[in-house]
């Protein structure tokens, strides 16, 4: 007999999973694999009251999400829900499925690039994320089992792959590096290098939940290391990496120099503006002035939204936007798969804005303006203190009459520059960033933003 069979039919969902957009737990201790099934069930009962019924499921690499998947299955299936089990592989490919396929729905289970004794789920249904308050039906449904559920393996990758290739038919692509850091882009980058031919230098595509060479965050600068010495010694013309579940993108020039994913943005941008002048562009609050300014003078409309993957979506649909993104490395383009954030898509689109830009990534680089700015500090905070802290140091701007804008947390402006300080809203960290027009005027902004946390009752040195 099934050993989930023996186990409770009602098991209660663990609240402590409940993040801002999505489910993350430590596996054993927050997050079991009676928990999984449980959510099956719950998902099942919503899609249920809404009509729905087809549901894409995948997982990441990690060691746990085999079991989590299978238990996750079960609960569906319980729930009446016809499950189209789709291979291992990033978390983009469920979006992709779900609008190829006309599916109602998809759960992915994925850590994305929390540690390796964490993991997750990312929840869509009738084409737009669960995440925030949507988040509690979850805990509302009742967990009912019913019959028709119906479980068949799909495997769309063939055609994923293909609409990857057709944003750059007919480009020469020089020699280019990528790091899929272990995680789950690995055999997708290995099978679409393949089929775009020209040189290719492959990192980590090896998949290991366990993350043995680097953490598969390339928002953090150490884990681009080993990117940037393979585009140097190899003579690339740039590298890409990936998080732990694909939809985020980092990227490096000729010189292994980063190029931010705000520069990004605005490259990005300006590509997509030749083709639809006047469109709005959304950019979360972390993002440089610079890339406000440039969508700007390219003939956009830029829109400084909140951060949050999810949020700069919604802003994006909202504000008509064809493209967005945030500073972490979740990039949206509107035309394609339920606006899905995709970081091998990306790799496209850059590809080809490079190509029809006329000049190498470096040179865009180069061309934009100086400014100093530092990489986003995650600065640990308990999740029940954030607003708090926020609080206290909102007060004493307010009261000093400093210039803030509030669209996401607080985002201080001075003849400097400007830093930002916001709740997370998937650690338990407040996340932070300055840019200032000189090295000397980040570090004063530094500075100052560790005072004002200071004397709000925190110490910011302990970074998360």
């Amino acid at each position: 007999m099934n050993q989930l069979a023996l186990r409770p039919r009602r098991h209660p969902l663990n609240p402590a999973l409940r993040k801002t957009y999505d489910l993350r737990g430590t596996v054993g201790r927050t997050l079991t694999e009676e928990d999984a099934r449980s959510l099956g069930l719950r998902f099942a009962a919503l899609a249920r009251a809404r009509g729905l019924s087809r549901i894409a499921v995948s997982r990441d690499g990690r060691l746990s999400s085999p079991g989590l998947e299978a238990a996750l299955g079960e609960g569906l299936v319980a729930g009446g829900m016809a499950v189209h089990r789709l291979p291992l592989g990033p978390t983009p490919i469920v979006s992709f499925a779900v609008h190829r396929l006309g599916l109602h729905g998809g759960i992915m289970v994925t850590g994305s690039h929390n540690p390796p004794d964490q993991n997750g789920f990312k929840l869509l249904l009738g084409g737009d994320p669960v995440h925030g308050p949507a988040l509690a039906g979850l805990w509302q449904a009742e967990p009912t089992e019913v019959a028709g559920g119906s479980v068949c393996d799909v495997d769309v990758s063939f055609e994923y792959f293909a609409a990857l290739a057709a944003e750059v038919e007919g480009l020469e692509l020089g020699p280019i590096a990528w790091d899929s850091g272990n995680g789950a882009t690995g055999a997708m980058v290995e099978r679409l290098t393949a089929r775009l031919g020209g040189p290719h230098h492959l990192l980590h595509t090896r998949i290991d939940g366990r993350f043995p060479n680097h953490h598969p965050d390339p928002s953090v600068p150490e884990n681009l290391l080993e990117l940037q010495a393979a585009v140097r010694r190899e003579g690339c013309a740039l590298g890409f990496a990936f998080d732990g579940d694909g939809d985020r993108v980092g990227l490096v020039d000729e010189t292994g120099a980063i190029v931010w994913a705000d520069q990004l943005m605005l490259l990005l941008s300006r590509d997509m503006l030749r083709e639809r002048p006047g469109s709005a562009v959304v950019a979360d609050v972390k993002s440089s002035n610079l890339l406000f300014d440039g969508i700007a003078a390219a003939g956009g409309r830029p829109v400084m939204g909140p951060s949050g993957y999810v949020l700069v979506r919604e802003r994006m649909i909202r504000e008509g936007s064809p493209m967005s993104g945030e500073m972490s490395g979740h990039i949206f383009f509107g035309d394609r798969w339920h606006h899905a954030d995709d970081g091998l898509y990306v790799a496209m689109r850059t590809l080809r804005a490079i190509a029809r830009s006329g000049r190498s990534l470096r040179a865009f680089r180069e061309s934009l303006p100086a400014t100093y700015a530092t990489p986003e500090l995650r600065l640990a905070c308990p999740d029940a203190e954030k607003q708090a802290v926020l609080a206290r140091v909102a007060a004493r701007l307010e009261a000093e009459g400093a210039a803030v804008d509030r669209t996401d947390g607080l985002r201080v402006s001075t003849t400097e520059g400007w830093w930002l300080l916001r709740a997370s809203g998937t650690e338990p960290k407040l996340t932070a960033r300055v840019e200032a027009s000189s090295p000397e005027g980040r570090e004063r902004l530094q500075a100052e933003l560790f005072e004002r946390l200071e004397d709000a009752g925190t110490k910011p040195g302990e970074r998360g």
